[in-house]
């Protein structure tokens, strides 16, 4: 059978290819699933596709892509837990129309009512569950979101499920301001005013926010994070800084004041067991299909375009090439031929 994936050869040329897969080749405790919908992670694949990620692993060619929907096309002779026509997560298998993966890493969805395009974002929105979960909130703490692509608008709509008040949030974009207030923001700011700081510790009756999602990945955003968050603060690492290219003053803005910074990649959770602040990848899997079911998580407002993976280089360079590329996009490869 043709498989259709997504590949960046070289830094920034990103192309649709495909190759043939036998399905006899699975092997007993494997799955091979038939994508559906994967969705975009802008940030994160614009710094491997470009070179940029500051990884020691960095190389090409690389594949994009780690957040998708599909089903249950073929199993091998010993799985269990998934039949044939199972609606699943498809978690780090690119952007492709087809891949084999052990079935004992295979999520299945539990709810047949979870459109499989809204639960192509699964992946991606356990992501910024971890950075609220991190903060371990109270109700009635304040909290800043601090950046607005798909995990901050995402975790503005953690943040006030989790009872924050009030939930701020920033960016330079009106239009992602707009939507997270839509989204259950109170207050929203730009970050490139000049008073911005004075305005951010002003909403909180001159206290500081009392914890923060740093979801920007930029170190100017967390030098300014350091200090507008109050006294014992908390400040989540949701986004990755892998430029350093801003002082912090750590004893005036962490340890003096007695903040914490929290790392909250989505890589340090536990694998088996859930606990406070801490959940595997399952059960907030489940919780985030539970929130998108029930309407308390939405999801369709993030998405600026669902788009044949054809498409694939027109749209990966708007996010290399734009400084504010759209928001969300998602490739529908129901569009390809089979």
């Amino acid at each position: 059978m043709k498989v259709h994936y997504v590949v960046a050869r070289t830094p920034g040329c990103v192309t649709l290819e495909t190759t043939m897969l036998d399905p006899a080749d699975l092997k007993p405790d494997e799955v091979l699933l038939q994508t559906a919908y994967s969705a975009v992670s802008a940030g994160t694949e614009r710094a491997w596709i470009t070179g940029q990620s500051n990884n020691k692993d960095q190389r090409f060619p690389f594949y994009p892509g780690y957040s998708a929907s599909g089903t249950v096309l073929a199993k091998g002779s010993a799985v269990t837990n998934l039949e044939e026509g199972d609606r699943v997560l498809i978690i780090h298998g690119g952007h492709r129309s087809h891949v084999i993966k052990k079935a004992e890493t295979v999520f299945k969805i539990p709810d047949d009512s979870i459109d499989l395009l809204d639960a192509a974002f699964s992946f991606i929105g356990i992501f910024p569950m971890l950075g609220v979960r991190r903060l371990r909130l109270e109700l009635g703490e304040s909290v800043m979101i601090a950046g607005l692509g798909l995990l901050g608008l995402l975790a503005v709509q953690y943040a006030r499920l989790s009872g924050a008040v009030p939930v701020l949030a920033a960016d330079f974009n009106p239009a992602r301001r707009a939507l997270a207030q839509q989204l259950g923001a109170d207050r929203v700011f730009d970050p490139g005013d000049a008073d911005y700081i004075d305005q951010v510790r002003a909403a909180t009756g001159c206290k500081g926010v009392n914890a923060v999602v740093e979801v920007t990945g930029v170190a100017a955003a967390l030098q300014q994070a350091l200090r507008y968050v109050a006294r014992e603060g908390r400040v989540s690492l949701l986004g990755c800084t892998r430029v350093p290219d801003a002082p912090i003053d750590f004893y005036r803005d962490v340890h003096l004041p007695g903040v914490t910074i929290i790392g909250a990649h989505s890589f340090a959770r536990p694998k088996y067991e859930s606990r406070p602040g801490q959940w595997t990848e399952f059960d907030d899997f489940r919780t985030f299909l539970q929130f998108v079911a029930t309407g308390r998580v939405k999801v369709r407002p993030l998405i600026s375009e669902v788009a044949s993976p054809e498409k694939a280089p027109e749209i990966y360079g708007h996010i290399i090439n734009e400084k504010q590329p759209p928001l969300g996009f998602v490739f529908d490869w129901n569009s390809l031929p089979q």
